[in-house]
């Protein structure tokens, strides 16, 4: 494993070097100014984490195309200990929950080891109109359900520490003599299949704390989560199989859609208050850390089949989603001396942080860019030399999604799950154009919010939306004026230096003064139609349903 991660090593600096050699070899032409000082500033903060994204990519490929990924355990065939399923709740549609949890009962009862299982439906919700629909939601549930003696439900009183709190208290005084624990959120869906996946190793390998199953996103009607989830599912295999031969049973955990041995993480994951007495917010990353820190395996499966998950419906949920986690993930960096954490341990915490810490340095990237090419006095824009930095630079970040795509391409079985090749091309050159459009808008939304806390600010955890909607002209404009307004003068900046420039700053930037129409068309009910009607990045589960 010392070997793995050093090679991990290794390799993305050598990326990150070849990159270095390209962008000085393009900006020394016509000297040195402070704009293109600007650059290499932006340059050397974003490049660690594009060097692990190609890194990760490359091996994750390898392994799924050339070589043996780590076997799936089979679903365990004999008894089962009490297994307790912890689903977590706050201000949620349980009409939307609770037929999840009802499916997942009844296949664990078809496959004979339902009786080991104990649903848990652990509240924090606090408004008395939601609390009171949410009482009479689980009512109607256990009536309907042919064993309502495995169905409990617990209510905070006050959500201390957010959902970790939640957890802890549940394991303090509810979790009894329960020796496994199921972490589900509202929006989990899971079959029994992958539940025993996971509980198999657990029972064959006593020092394993947590496993953690890949969860993929269910299928979506509205056309943002459609086009996110595509390409996110293309990059996320070839990461996560990646993470899993390098990482071994130091892996990372999301908090939902694992199995976590009870005693262990009551003993040794009780999280510290941050500097001023605050609750942490991201509370996964840090539990098993300290997890491993005590001894005790964190393994992440790198299977798709049966851990599903939503995304949220249109732009301005999914930037609140990102700019929580963001938050939660900032806070990591308080965290990293704690004398329990391994090496390993801390390079988790250390890459969430880099997942969002890195962002910012894109935006001074292109903002030297721009301000190189309405300053700078060079009488031909080095268009060749700049197309294939960009090309280097944008493979080696979306590395994972370009052969995570390929990967599919490779497999006629894979290729036949996701309708076919053709449907496969097209599913991924219309995400790849909606990536570009989507990332300038968050890089853009992720330095504002990492610039308000440097200043002191910090994100509270406020429920979710989960449903389809659509989004109005004005709601995008309130939003996304700021992105629109610096969209617009990047692009007559860069007009300074000629059309030239202006195609070739398009990709990068172009999702900026485009913002508001990418939130309305990405949200209409209109355009999600239209894709699921044209079968256009389609999951393999949608393809299965339809029978494609």
């Amino acid at each position: 494993m010392a070997a793995r991660r050093l090679f991990v090593v290794l390799a993305s600096l050598t990326i990150v070097c070849g990159l270095a050699a390209a962008l000085f070899q393009v900006l020394a032409l016509g000297g040195w100014t402070f704009a293109k000082a600007l650059m290499v500033l932006g340059f050397v903060g974003a490049a660690p984490w594009v060097g692990l994204c190609f890194t990760n990519g490359a091996v994750g490929f390898a392994i799924l195309v050339f070589g043996r990924p780590a076997a799936v355990p089979l679903p365990f065939p004999g008894s089962l200990p009490p297994v307790a399923i912890a689903l977590t709740v706050r201000n949620e549609d349980m009409t939307e929950v609770l037929p999840n949890m009802a499916t997942l009962l009844q296949e664990l009862d078809t496959l004979g080891h339902g009786n080991a299982f104990t649903l848990f439906v652990l509240s924090d919700t606090q408004d008395p109109t939601a609390v009171a629909l949410e009482e009479a939601a689980v009512v109607r549930f256990r009536a309907e359900s042919p064993r309502p003696d495995r169905i409990r439900y617990r209510r905070r009183v006050e959500n201390t520490a957010f959902k970790a709190g939640n957890i802890m208290d549940f394991l303090d005084n509810h979790a009894g003599d329960h020796e496994l624990m199921l972490t589900l959120d509202a929006d989990s869906r899971m079959t029994a299949p992958a539940v025993l996946r996971m509980i198999a190793p657990m029972l064959a390998e006593p020092k394993l704390g947590i496993v953690q199953h890949l969860t993929v996103a269910l299928p979506a009607t509205s056309a943002f989560p459609r086009l996110f989830q595509f390409g996110m599912r293309a990059g996320l295999r070839t990461w996560a199989t990646a993470l899993t031969w390098w990482q071994g049973d130091e892996a990372c955990y999301w908090g939902h859609n694992a199995v976590i041995r009870c005693k262990p993480f009551r003993d040794h994951c009780r999280l510290p208050l941050l500097p001023g007495g605050a609750h942490i917010l991201s509370h996964d990353q840090v539990e098993a850390a300290m997890l491993t820190g005590a001894g005790w395996g964190v393994r992440l499966l790198a299977s798709e089949d049966g851990s599903y998950e939503t995304n949220p419906p249109a732009l301005p949920e999914h930037l609140r989603r990102e700019l929580r986690w963001l938050a939660g993930n900032f806070e990591y960096r308080h965290l990293l001396s704690m004398p329990i954490l391994r090496p390993m341990g801390r390079w988790q915490l250390l890459q969430a942080i880099l997942l969002f810490g890195c962002t910012p340095f894109y935006l001074v990237f292109l903002a030297g860019a721009a301000l190189a090419a309405a300053t700078d006095r060079v009488s031909v824009f080095p268009f060749w030399p700049a197309l294939a930095l960009t090309l280097g630079w944008t493979g080696a970040l979306y590395t994972p999604k370009i052969l995570g795509y390929l990967e599919v391409a490779l497999s006629a079985r894979k290729r036949a799950a996701y309708g076919g090749l053709t449907r496969l091309i097209q599913g991924a050159c219309l995400e790849t154009c909606f990536t570009l459009l989507y990332d300038a808008v968050g890089v853009f939304s992720k330095t504002l919010a990492t610039a308000r806390i440097l200043l002191g600010a910090r994100s509270g955890w406020s429920p979710q939306n989960r449903g389809d909607r659509g989004v109005g002209w004005m709601e995008a404009l309130r939003l996304l004026w700021p992105h629109t307004l610096a969209g617009l003068i990047a692009m007559a900046a860069f007009a300074q230096a000629g059309w030239v420039a202006v195609f070739w700053a398009l990709p990068l930037i172009g999702g900026l003064p485009l913002a508001v129409p990418f939130c309305v068309l990405t949200a209409c009910p209109a355009f999600g139609d239209w894709l699921r009607r044209a079968e256009l990045a389609a999951t393999p589960e949608e393809v299965a349903r339809s029978g494609a």
